[in-house]
């Protein structure tokens, strides 16, 4: 039996009708079947009448989010265009490692379908990621009230007739943003992989020293520093006149276990390679209990002038939890290290859905944040990723881990207790006061050129992304080869082809993980007015339902009225001027409301 449903496509000048076919290899639930009927409005089944026109279909249409009935029960055939072409999808357990792990993309092009390995999506475990030239770490919260949310409001389509001139005039337009790219790279990553043991969340490149010796003496970090000397010795400088860099990152790991003399050591190397600023953001992650005064004292003296805590929690339970090698009374006396050396920039990383966390909890960990006072937080959600011991012990929205619902709730406290403590909500999961934000980072979010260097590092540069290998045989093999000649740290030169529509996605996605957001003039100049109407158009909604905000050129707040009131594409040109996502509720959907414009430039 077929379900035959049908939604009315309203575009600016033009109508069309559009047929949905859902065929079940196993029944669909009878709520499955209302909830499609409802959603694309109504039991018309009328196909399409000439040219097929693409357009896209968000949401899940299956018991991925337990809308539907009982996991692993429904297999759900997607028939377009008349029944010429047919794309299946097998539901499975979802993972939180996915980006979008509710989400079914279904383009109703026969053309497409030919060509399938051109969608904007990657099926990951059985969920959909995003496909970007670069993806950096993600935060999401995948509730499913998150989904219910999303679905209460209009369905998005639109049809891609107006993206036609924008792919062939696109290369031109957006010369200026692609120059930005192509720029030499003025941020570097260095990865230190060493920790005393694994945490049950990690599934990060690492190196677990345990406790049997001391880091000092420990070979394995003397031939690490010696192999990452060698990688950047090795790397090719492209750029006729590169700037300094302004600023480095050491992550891992625990790159506080690595003795200052090897630090100083890495530094100095990139100062002869690519220079340094005198002003540089030097920044270090560092984990209590690894280092003490007389250590981070060292590391100052060498430039390292912003630390990075790793708490993770103010509960001891919590961090017995999840594996931390550090319990509670050492954080206390990591923060007392930090203030007491004049540690001017600091950050503290806290993680909420751990295992048996509760609201009390969570807000007992903020509110000893706040007191604590760093001048930055990054907050995580767990993430069960594929591989690590929690994997093997919990399935995500499952008690002991925190419900949807939970995960949900602690996203907005902590919005709230971070807000009313005098920090701005920059991007996603980071907070900073006023002056503190993360330069490094910010190379990210701008889709900036930056090296990266070490252990399963990735660099993005001439725009394009690469990373290093995960495990150390084959990164020693790496280096060996980028020595011989027989690999290239920048593999594309200056004049390489940057496909328009990866970056007019990768801009899109990072600027609406900010505060800031997409900025639509710089977007319209480099890739034309229908691109920008159109992700206007496909986010109105979503200012209606408060989840997406529109701001004029002093980025005053533009009101649902006045938006209702710009009927012509001139007058939404000249009157928005920014589009974001709103705090908390638009960035807790960021994942979701991101894949709209995904689903329009790359259809």
């Amino acid at each position: 039996m077929t379900n035959s449903t049908s939604h009315q496509i309203k575009r600016r000048y033009e109508t069309h009708r559009i047929s949905l076919h859902i065929s079940p290899f196993t029944p669909l639930p009878a709520s499955a079947s209302a909830f499609i009927s409802w959603r694309l409005g109504g039991e018309d089944s009328k196909r399409l009448p000439g040219r097929a026109e693409s357009f896209a279909v968000y949401g899940p249409l299956s018991s991925t989010i337990g809308l539907f009935g009982p996991l692993n029960q429904t297999k759900a055939q997607a028939h377009a265009n008349g029944g010429d072409e047919l794309l299946r999808v097998d539901d499975q357990r979802p993972t939180a490692s996915s980006v979008i792990n509710y989400f079914l993309l279904l383009i109703c092009s026969s053309s497409l379908f030919s060509s399938i390995h051109r969608l904007p999506f990657l099926l990951v475990r059985g969920g959909i990621m995003l496909r970007s030239t670069f993806t950096p770490v993600f935060t999401h919260f995948p509730t499913k009230s998150r989904i219910q949310e999303l679905l209460s409001q209009p369905l998005a389509c639109i049809s891609t007739e107006a993206l036609l001139p924008v792919r062939r005039n696109a290369a031109q337009n957006a010369a200026s943003i692609v120059h930005s790219i192509l720029e030499p790279p003025r941020s570097a990553y260095i990865h230190l992989p060493f920790c005393r043991k694994r945490c049950h969340y990690c599934d990060f490149p690492i190196v677990a020293l345990g406790s049997t010796t001391q880091p000092e003496d420990d070979p394995r970090i003397h031939n690490y520093t010696q192999l990452l000397a060698r990688e950047i010795e090795a790397t090719r400088v492209e750029f006729e006149s590169s700037p300094p860099l302004d600023t480095v990152f050491f992550g891992g790991g625990t790159p506080s276990l690595v003795p200052p003399r090897l630090i100083s050591s890495i530094l100095e190397l990139l100062k002869t390679k690519f220079g340094l600023s005198s002003d540089a953001e030097i920044s270090m992650e560092m984990d209590p209990g690894t280092f003490d005064a007389e250590k981070l004292i060292g590391l100052m003296e060498l430039g390292v002038n912003r630390v990075s805590l790793g708490v993770q929690a103010f509960q001891d339970e919590l961090l017995k939890a999840c594996g931390r090698a550090h319990a509670l009374r050492e954080v206390h006396e990591a923060i007392e290290i930090v203030k007491s050396c004049g540690v001017q920039n600091w950050s503290m990383d806290l993680i909420s859905s751990l295992p048996h966390q509760t609201q009390d909890m969570w807000e007992e960990s903020l509110q000893s944040t706040v007191e604590a006072r760093p001048t930055h937080v990054s907050l995580y959600d767990l993430q069960v990723e594929q591989g690590t011991k929690f994997s093997s012990l919990y399935t995500p929205g499952e008690f002991p881990l925190p419900s949807d619902s939970q995960s949900a709730d602690f996203y907005r406290t902590a919005s709230r207790m971070l807000s009313a403590a005098g920090y701005t909500h920059y991007e996603i999961s980071s907070y900073s006061l006023e002056g503190f934000e993360c330069k490094h980072n910010s190379t990210y979010w701008k889709s900036l050129p930056f090296y990266g260097f070490g252990l399963g590092s990735a660099s993005y540069i001439n725009g394009s992304r690469l990373s290093r290998p995960k495990r150390m045989k084959e990164y020693t093999s790496y280096v060996q080869n980028l020595e011989d000649g027989l690999a290239d740290s920048n593999p594309n030169d200056s004049n390489r082809h940057v496909d328009v529509n990866d970056l007019a996605m990768d801009i899109v996605m990072l600027s609406l993980r900010t505060a800031r957001g997409l900025n639509l003039r710089s977007f319209r100049e480099a890739f034309g007015d229908p691109l920008t109407l159109s992700l206007c158009e496909v986010y109105r909604p979503y200012v209606e339902s408060g989840h997406v905000v529109f701001l004029g050129e002093d980025r005053r707040l533009l009101k649902v009225d006045e938006l209702k009131a710009l009927l012509s594409d001139e007058e939404i040109a000249r009157q928005v001027a920014y589009m974001r996502l709103s705090d908390p509720d638009g960035f807790l959907l960021s994942n979701e409301l991101i894949s709209l414009a995904f689903g329009m430039i790359a259809p």
